[in-house]
């Protein structure tokens, strides 16, 4: 769905299958181990031919992370927007990659990218370290300034909920995307992801974290855990609740945003009404789909790989 509320229809493709990057939390790493795999530019030129003649007008990338070959990914954005000059796209890029080829941003808008999807995961420095994810909150604002001057939407992802988030952190997550202006970007339900921890993850080999889970269980192809703070708890289920309602009802991501607001301050025994919202804060491109992973499945979510 487009901004002025028209909507386009949605291909899907691949320029590389795998990841080089080791971050402990995703599932893609116990499978690949580091390795990546570019899938012959033919190869994606011809399967994203087809669903245009279809009729997809947009083309999602679905590459764990496009710039893992960079020259691969320009090459393939190059000679699609060369073939079909109205074709829009999007694809899903690592903080470290954003910023260390910004270079290429402006070809990339100017061939068609509409947004970019980013896992942020945390804004606590902490927690990033412990997920392995080799950026700080720091990147996170330096990626949005990046994206921001090339005029490219970006798509923000988090596991919101973590065993060493806090309740106090979670409201600096708020309150950081309050005041980065990006309540239009982030799907509801990326403010209730809860960590998923699948067999093999990396996580297991962090020192103490087995201490904080429960032995496998087959049924949700994951490890559970509990937060050593029930509240916290509490508060994920409240939300994945109230998130799943407002989403049958359709309601509008800056309301939806406040009462999230109202609950987290709630846990903490505050009353502090929602911030002002920024008349920056615009809706972006987005798909009807909201794009999430790394969830613990609970009474009505399901983990997506």
């Amino acid at each position: 769905m487009l901004p002025d509320g028209s909507e386009s229809t949605v291909g899907f493709a691949e320029a590389s299958r795998g990841c080089k990057h080791w971050c402990r939390h995703c599932p893609v790493v116990p499978v690949y181990e580091g390795h990546f795999r570019a899938v012959p530019a033919a190869i994606v030129l011809a399967d994203v031919r087809q669903q245009v003649a279809q009729g997809a007008q947009h083309v999602a990338f679905g590459d764990p992370d496009f710039l893992n070959g960079p020259t691969h990914g320009l090459r393939i954005v190059r000679a699609l927007h060369a073939e079909f000059p109205a074709l829009t796209w999007d694809a899903t890029i690592k903080f470290q990659h954003l910023i260390e080829h910004a270079d290429l941003l402006p070809e990339f808008k100017r061939s068609g990218c509409l947004f970019i999807t980013s896992a942020v995961e945390a804004v606590d420095d902490r927690i990033l370290k412990y997920l392995a994810k080799n950026h700080t909150c720091a990147d996170f604002e330096r990626a949005v300034a990046l994206l921001r001057a090339a005029d490219i939407a970006f798509a923000p992802t988090f596991v919101a909920f973590t065993p060493w988030t806090t309740l106090e952190g979670y409201i600096v997550l708020l309150e950081s995307l309050v005041r980065l202006d990006l309540i239009e970007n982030v799907p509801p339900v990326q403010l209730t992801i809860r960590l998923l921890v699948p067999a093999g993850s990396h996580l297991l080999k962090l020192r103490g974290f087995r201490d904080l889970i429960e032995p496998f269980d087959a049924k949700i192809l994951g490890y559970p855990w509990g937060h050593r703070d029930p509240r916290v708890d509490r508060l994920q289920q409240a939300l994945q609740d109230f998130v799943a309602r407002a989403e049958t009802q359709a309601l509008p991501r800056r309301q939806v945003f406040g009462a999230i607001w109202r609950l987290a301050r709630a846990a903490l025994g505050q009353t502090a009404p929602p911030p002002a919202i920024s008349g920056a804060n615009r809706a972006i491109p987005r798909l009807s789909e909201p794009w999430y992973c790394c969830a613990e499945p609970t009474n009505q979510q399901l983990a997506v790989f």
